[in-house]
């Protein structure tokens, strides 16, 4: 199972852009996704998370600002990201946990686990 990061760049403050993910694999099921990111010389945080519940939870930083989706069907979640700030700056991470078949039967009773995964990085950068 692998999570495929995309997107990002530079932009000018007030702008916008999205972040993309998309799981592939032999999955099961995805259960929790998010995104986090890493400013330099800054823990990693969360930015957007979405559960059990279909409505995402926000950073107080990035709320009203940022938007999370996810699409089911295609395994693959979105984080559109407006009204950049220069703090907004970091490589930004996208993270799921993925229930997966643990051979080649998926059928019933098929043997399945389940573990976080995360993309690779993608670096933001808000700037004049």
């Amino acid at each position: 199972v692998q999570l495929q990061a995309s997107g990002g760049g530079l932009v000018r403050p007030g702008g916008s852009l999205r972040l993309s993910c998309a799981a592939s694999g032999s999955i099961f099921s995805i259960n929790d996704v998010g995104w986090y990111r890493q400013a330099p010389g800054k823990q990693r945080e969360l930015v957007a998370i979405i559960t059990s519940s279909i409505t995402p939870n926000y950073a107080e930083s990035v709320q009203g600002r940022f938007t999370m989706s996810r699409d089911n069907t295609k395994n693959t979640f979105d984080l559109q990201m407006n009204s950049l700030k220069p703090e907004d700056t970091a490589v930004y991470y996208c993270y799921a946990d993925i229930t997966y078949y643990r051979g080649s039967y998926h059928g019933n009773g098929a043997k399945v686990s389940s573990r976080e995964h995360w993309g690779r990085g993608i670096q933001v950068t808000v700037s004049s």
